[in-house]
């Protein structure tokens, strides 16, 4: 805890109340280690579980869009920042409980991400999948033959969305359900890691996925976040990346080590045939 307190008491400019103590662990997804601290305030404390580089994550990138997103009260405010030590602390957000998909304040909150200032870290939809296609072989896991089939199939999407693509914006690319939190009357996003500049509807699509909006939920948000009625084009988008997005979270559990399931895969197949 000395460089939790060094570094905190430099941020606040006097010392802290009382020395650091974990109160408990909290879910950090596989990658990371993430605790609720109390030094008279609460934080978050989160501790790399992985190489950022060899995962492809810019932490310097993270934490310029946390201070943008904090200051604009998107994100929790980031504290302190040791890459080093591998450690990130944030303030603690009290969660507040909701029950059902809020398709309004997801769309506010998407629309408000994408309005931030840029960052210099571009996300690669392609140099992603390679990434995480040479994991799978460097462990040597069979890629499942439902994937295999479709991976040329994903080559031809990637190649078209590049035609379709308008000017990058700055994305969250992780906005899954554990990462949006309720909290004071509002939502915010949490765990910035895959922040970077890159194509808005990536942002919607991992939305449309992690919460398996059925067509009316999903055509109800992209209506909310666009405040009119969508393009052909910014629709066909969505779904390309929509299809791009669930074959990358596969293969990144192949490449964590970690199993996909029949019922992740017959989802992939279903996206793949929309497209």
């Amino acid at each position: 805890c000395g460089w939790l307190s060094r570094g905190l008491g430099d941020v606040y400019k006097r010392q802290l109340e009382q020395r650091p103590r974990m109160i408990s662990r909290l879910t950090g997804g596989s990658s990371n280690h993430v605790f609720l601290v109390e030094a008279g305030v609460k934080f978050v404390v989160r501790i790399d579980g992985i190489d950022p580089d060899l995962h492809g994550l810019n932490r310097q990138a993270e934490w310029r869009a946390l201070q943008t997103a904090g200051d604009a009260q998107l994100a929790p405010r980031p504290r302190y920042f040791n890459p080093e030590l591998g450690a990130l602390v944030v303030d603690y957000l009290a969660p507040e409980a909701c029950a059902a998909f809020d398709s309004r304040g997801t769309a506010n909150l998407l629309r408000a991400i994408h309005a931030l200032p840029p960052v210099h870290n571009r996300l690669d939809l392609g140099e992603r999948l390679r990434r995480y296609l040479h994991r799978i072989n460097t462990r040597g896991t069979p890629l499942p033959t439902q994937m295999t089939v479709l991976t040329p199939r994903l080559q031809a999407i990637l190649q078209e969305l590049e035609a379709l693509a308008t000017a990058p914006v700055l994305c969250h690319n992780d906005l899954l359900p554990a990462n949006r939190l309720r909290s004071g009357g509002r939502w915010w996003a949490l765990d910035w890691e895959y922040a970077a500049m890159g194509n808005r509807w990536f942002d919607v699509a991992v939305v449309a996925w992690g919460d398996q909006l059925q067509a009316d939920d999903r055509d109800r948000l992209v209506l909310q976040y666009l405040r009119r009625e969508p393009s052909d084009r910014e629709l066909r988008q969505l779904t390309l990346l929509t299809a791009v997005y669930g074959f990358l979270e596969c293969a990144w559990y192949l490449a964590a080590g970690e199993t996909i399931d029949s019922a992740q895969l017959s989802l992939l197949q279903s996206a793949f045939e929309k497209v």
